[in-house]
């Protein structure tokens, strides 16, 4: 079985639980609170600025041209499509440096960024790979699904754009078809790490969204 059709099983109910998740179900329907949104764009910024230097990463130890290229693309796509409408977003709401450094990194976008740098310690890239790979083809599934239907919240409408074009759909296609033929290629440990990479990224996808519904705050302790 392809490494694709693995994972698409595994991951099915975190999959199925984004689509039906308060935050992107009142995402599309323009009820969800503002605030919320605001502590997910903060969060995400700490996420994709460790998201693009990860791709930069996996390029450079890459001996597959072809993942090697992808990843490339990744990080330029990311600053001239992602990344940038996450800056209109922090201008028009006016979300400044000190809100920035006054919000920690909440405890889900930390494990998640901690998880995808540990992939990095295993002798291959394509496990690496595996792990940035959920983000990709999740988030071009949200949007492919919400553009069904227009949000009437003008910056809710904005984020389902970025990810409801044909540009991403093709990425997503290819770069499944590139780790599809590196599993193949992989010992059977380096495939169960593939899949292990994929799997627990896609859980920390699904957390993603109940972080930010929920603007998770890491637990104060006990006082003495």
């Amino acid at each position: 079985m392809s490494f694709i059709k693995i994972v698409q099983q595994a991951t099915l109910p975190y999959w199925t639980g984004s689509l039906q998740h308060p935050f992107i179900v009142e995402l599309q329907a323009g009820t969800l609170s503002a605030d919320c949104f605001r502590y997910y764009l903060i969060q995400d910024h700490y996420y994709l600025q460790a998201f693009s230097r990860l791709h930069q990463l996996v390029a450079d130890r890459c001996q597959d041209s072809a993942l090697k290229q992808l990843m490339l693309t990744g990080a330029a796509d990311l600053e001239s499509g992602e990344a940038l409408v996450r800056q209109q977003f922090f201008q028009e709401l006016q979300i400044t440096a000190d809100e920035l450094a006054q919000t920690p990194v909440a405890p889900t976008t930390d494990h998640y960024i901690a998880h995808l740098y540990r992939q990095l310690t295993i002798d291959n890239t394509a496990i690496a790979a595996a792990g940035l790979y959920p983000c990709l083809w999740l988030y071009g599934d949200v949007g492919q699904a919400l553009s069904q239907r227009t949000s009437p919240n003008p910056y809710y409408q904005r984020w389902i754009e970025t990810y409801a074009t044909d540009e991403l759909q093709t990425e997503i296609q290819t770069t499944g078809q590139v780790l599809n033929r590196l599993y193949a290629a992989s010992s059977p440990l380096d495939q169960e790490q593939m899949v292990h990479a994929f799997v627990r990224s896609s859980q920390l996808e699904y957390h993603f969204w109940e972080m930010a519904y929920r603007q998770e705050q890491w637990l104060a302790g006990a006082v003495q």
